[in-house]
């Protein structure tokens, strides 16, 4: 695997050269294993504040040396007595840094600095009523009652030497506490999560109370000072990606466009198993929108005849991927000529697939393995440093269409994983056309962009109908549409009755060998948001 040792951003931001735009101002989440870290650090940045994820096992120094304005501990499954749970040394309690604690992150502070921890005769779960004690800078602005998420087994049950308690609960006496003096904030509950009604609130506060922080994190300022970066980096030298048709490749080539115009080659791979027109669409756009060469490889029938046969999901998927993987590449052949190979890798695909010292999770797809043969000075990772909301930020502020940065999710395989069984192109036909039908309604509609995720699946499943005077014998359209924050758990999205007739008469009338159509009401879990 072949990553950035130094974001582009990154580099930035510890610079100190005269006239640099973009301020040096970071907060550390330091992460011991909660299940929101990616949350907190968003959260952060929404409040115009950069906010950076690093594992617990960082060392002090390093942390010393990146001069943050202040460090969030993140939340944590385990007891802080459990010897295998995460820990610190507490001299990071002693560096003069604005510290808070979320939930495991503030046993972790009593436990550092001699109180107590205990088990909760009443654990806690879900939206909690507190009450704030006294006055705190972290509760500025916020009521002496508001609901707060909770997600607890131990509390603090004494807590350490000069720290005051500042809110409680019914069942928890400390919620949170304060050294004002140090600087040392601690909160049981998750600020965080949108059902804390005032968490917002209190992250600013930290940041703007507490660490005096300014508030620069700017994204007009990313993109000016990413592409200054990209043309010091890249010089005169050419620079290949891969383009998906993705919002997070797509924006990387924007930027690159931006920075060394056609310099950049971009190769898109059209498998033939897109949506419906979606490969002329992708060309069509950078064409004529940025200064690039783009490189299309149709490769549509030699899917088709690797796919012959096959039925098992996992299989497809296997050949689907080994397939690209050759083609791919066999191009990036063609056109490597040294120079430098750039991914749209984002700021969550690394960290699930490693940073630093930190276990990896999973390789992810935005970070493609290189074969060995193929040689490149570096590679580039324009994004690497932001989340999704904030690249589809960058990608309206670059002009790309909207209907290309608000892309929903779209599975690698493409429509290989809605087509149930052997995968041919009669039954691609089919469900481009149903799908391109679907998502033309939820449009006209009005109910699209309530939508987190919609599609038609074409099951490996035909049934009897009556169309005109005539028995037919065709194929079943199941669509799905589902509601989520997250995609860890999604809900099936209420669509009107009426809505969803106009979708099946449609179908069945404009979709040729389509005879009957099937909604999909299955949550996640028990379901998935795919159908394989």
């Amino acid at each position: 695997m072949i990553i950035l040792q130094h974001s582009i951003l990154q580099d930035f931001l510890t610079s100190n050269t005269e006239g640099d735009t973009l301020a040096n101002e970071k907060i550390l989440v330091l992460d011991f294993g909660g299940q929101y870290n990616q949350l907190i650090a968003r959260r952060v940045r929404d409040l115009s504040v950069y906010a950076e994820i690093k594992p617990y096992s960082t060392p002090l120094d390093e942390i010393k040396a990146e001069n943050y304005k202040g460090i969030i501990f993140t939340g944590g499954p385990n007891s802080v007595y459990d010897e295998s749970s995460p820990h610190y040394t507490s001299e990071i309690l002693k560096i003069g840094v604005p510290i808070l604690g979320i939930c495991y992150g503030s046993q972790l502070i009593s436990y550092m600095l001699d109180g107590e921890v205990s088990s909760c005769k009443k654990s806690e779960y879900g939206k909690i009523n507190i009450k704030t004690l006294g006055k705190s800078k972290l509760f500025k602005n916020v009521p002496d009652e508001s609901i707060v998420w909770m997600s607890h087994t131990d509390y603090i049950s004494k807590t350490p030497d000069g720290f005051t308690v500042t809110a409680a609960s019914e069942d928890c006496p400390c919620a949170s506490m304060e050294n004002e003096s140090k600087k040392i904030y601690a909160v049981q509950f998750h600020p965080e999560v949108t059902h804390s009604e005032y968490g917002k609130e209190i992250l600013k506060n930290f940041l703007y109370e507490v660490c005096e922080c300014k508030g620069d994190w700017v994204m007009d300022d990313f993109i000016e000072s990413t592409v200054l970066k990209l043309r010091e980096q890249i010089g005169d030298k050419k620079v290949v990606l891969g383009l998906s048709g993705g919002v997070d490749s797509s924006v990387a080539a924007a930027l690159l466009s931006r920075a060394v115009g056609n310099q950049l080659t971009c190769v898109f791979v059209d498998q033939g198993l897109m949506r419906k027109d979606e490969g002329d669409f992708v060309e069509e756009t950078f064409t004529r929108l940025f200064d690039m060469r783009f490189v299309r490889v149709n490769c549509g029938d030699v899917f088709i005849e690797k796919l012959k046969g096959i039925t098992d999901p996992e299989e497809k998927r296997r050949v689907i991927g080994t397939e690209f993987y050759n083609v791919f590449w066999g191009k990036i052949r063609e056109e490597a000529d040294g120079g430098f190979f750039a991914q749209g890798t984002i700021y969550p695909d690394r960290i699930e697939s490693g940073k630093g010292d930190a276990d990896k999770i999973k390789t992810h797809h935005n970070q493609v393995k290189m074969p060995d043969d193929i040689k490149f000075e570096d590679v580039i990772e324009p994004l690497g440093d932001l989340f999704k909301d904030e690249v589809r930020r960058v990608g309206e502020k670059l002009g790309i269409p909207h209907e290309l940065v608000w892309r929903q999710p779209f599975p690698g395989p493409g429509l290989g994983v809605r087509i149930l069984g052997e995968i041919t192109k009669e039954k691609i036909k089919v469900l481009q056309e149903a799908d391109a039908v679907f998502r033309d309604e939820m449009k006209k509609s009005g109910i699209e962009e309530s939508l987190s995720q919609f599609f038609a699946v074409l099951p490996d499943v035909r049934t009897v109908g009556v169309m005109g005077d005539h028995r037919t014998y065709d194929h079943l359209i199941a669509i799905r549409a589902v509601t989520t924050d997250d995609f860890m758990t999604a809900d099936w999205a209420r669509i009107p009755f009426d809505v969803l007739a106009r979708v099946s008469n449609r179908l069945t009338n404009e979709v040729e060998h389509v005879n009957r159509v099937v909604y999909d009401i299955t949550s996640k879990p028990p379901g998935t948001v795919e159908w394989e």
